[in-house]
């Protein structure tokens, strides 16, 4: 990689593509200035022809003036081709360059077939992939794009089928592929977008604490904060004044603006917040000298805005029954990071002529970012398989676990040592676990 790196840093910082293109210029100027001195000389011409009635007197002119554009021409050949070469020189350079720059990129990249797969998951369930990309595009804004492709979606595709295939909730029903259902759920990314460009772009949190108390019964039932949180970065926003049109903040009248705000917009929180709306309140005796106050990650936080946007989106998003992020972009990003792992794992299958035959589970772990575990899983450290409904994790009076078959295989109904520790137990002293 430090080679392809240093070859590319070298061709960035060659000065041949200036000279190339200086040369170029040169015979653009060339050409404009024969073009030019070839125009000046039809003028007398034309005026000959208007002024002079002799014939003769015309076709000397007409001579003439060829004459001198097959001159000018004449004169072009020798510069013209000595710039085109010029040209070429400096482009043979870069032509080297990238011809080294190719071979690096073929040695670092080396070209692998894709893992090829004779069990495909979602290959019967057409609607399903379909559904999951408009919906990816609605969430991302693309509305007209997502309209485009739910119609070419549904052209082939009887509504029936897709009844069949999935089991959907009431919320999911708005996310098949007929585009008139879309339309609702179009309206909702559509507030929530403009909500996020409010909050992110124009520090303006009312569009957000108006949302959060209409939905403040659901939010509620979720145990979810983000009303409170909305309400607090206000009063923060408050605090350290709010801008005035010449772009200054005045202290004083802030702190005046946030006391009024939280007794009138707050105030309904004190059972529920009581202990962090003291501490906004206490905040003012620190007033002058915040920086080095225990308040200054509350009030001096430039993070606020993101991570409350991010809790926006999640709640907004929690409410209409899906999840935080797309999930065709976690399915893709998953994929890219399994690739290499699956491509590796056919080669040695290859190698050793061997075959995995269990559709629903994989033959190697991939490492993937807790972010991305959604589903807790335990993996037996004897026999080394996943555990299962009816291989269920056994906990022995140690603390180690084990799964229910490698249990039974290793103590045989009697008792015996555990693997992993000198303790001793019977199988009827393990507890399931339930995950």
């Amino acid at each position: 990689m430090e080679g392809l790196l240093a070859e590319h840093e070298r061709l960035s910082k060659s000065g041949t593509f200036t000279k190339s293109l200086d040369d170029i210029q040169k015979t653009i100027d060339l050409l404009v200035k024969a073009r030019e001195t070839i125009a000046a000389s039809e003028m007398p011409f034309l005026s000959s022809i208007f002024q002079r009635e002799n014939k003769s007197m015309l076709i000397v002119t007409l001579v003439s003036d060829t004459e001198t554009a097959s001159l000018n021409l004449a004169k072009l050949q020798t510069p013209v081709k000595n710039s085109l070469e010029d040209v070429h020189k400096d482009l043979e350079e870069v032509r080297k360059c990238q011809s080294k720059y190719l071979k690096l990129l073929d040695k670092k990249f080396k070209d692998k077939t894709l893992p090829q797969m004779d069990y495909v998951a979602l290959s019967a369930q057409p609607a399903l992939i379909n559904r999951a990309v408009a919906m990816h595009l609605l969430r991302e804004g693309q509305f007209s794009v997502a309209s485009t492709f739910l119609s070419e979606a549904t052209k082939d595709q009887v509504a029936e089928n897709v009844e069949e295939d999935l089991t959907m909730s009431g919320t999911e029903q708005d996310l098949g592929l007929d585009s008139l259902k879309s339309e609702s759920l179009r309206k909702q990314f559509a507030n929530m977008y403009h909500i996020l460009h409010e909050m992110k772009n124009e520090r303006n949190l009312l569009p957000a604490i108006e949302w959060a108390r209409d939905k403040s019964e659901e939010l509620e039932k979720r145990g979810s904060n983000l009303e409170f949180e909305l309400g607090k970065l206000q009063f923060v926003w408050l605090f350290v004044g709010r801008p005035n049109q010449n772009g200054q903040s005045n202290l004083y009248e802030g702190r005046q603006h946030a006391l009024e705000y939280i007794r009138q917009e707050l105030s309904h929180f004190r059972p529920r917040y009581h202990r962090e709306l003291q501490q906004l309140c206490g905040a003012i005796a620190f007033c002058p000298n915040l920086p080095q106050s225990p308040y200054r990650r509350t009030f001096l936080n430039n993070e606020a805005w993101d991570e409350l946007a991010t809790s926006f989106t999640k709640e907004f998003c929690a409410l209409l029954g899906l999840s935080a992020d797309s999930p065709l972009y976690i399915a893709a990003t998953a994929g890219a990071i399994a690739l290499p792992h699956f491509s590796k794992l056919q080669v040695i299958m290859k190698d050793k002529r061997t075959e995995w035959t269990t559709k629903h589970e994989i033959p190697v772990e991939v490492p993937l970012p807790p972010s991305y575990r959604f589903h807790s899983i335990f993996v037996c450290p004897v026999s080394k398989e996943q555990t299962t409904d009816q291989n269920p994790p056994m906990m022995m009076p140690c603390g180690h676990v084990v799964a229910k078959e490698s249990l039974m295989r290793l103590s045989k109904n009697a008792r015996f040592k555990c693997p992993y520790c000198p303790n001793e137990s019977h199988p009827k002293d393990a507890m399931k676990i339930y995950m």
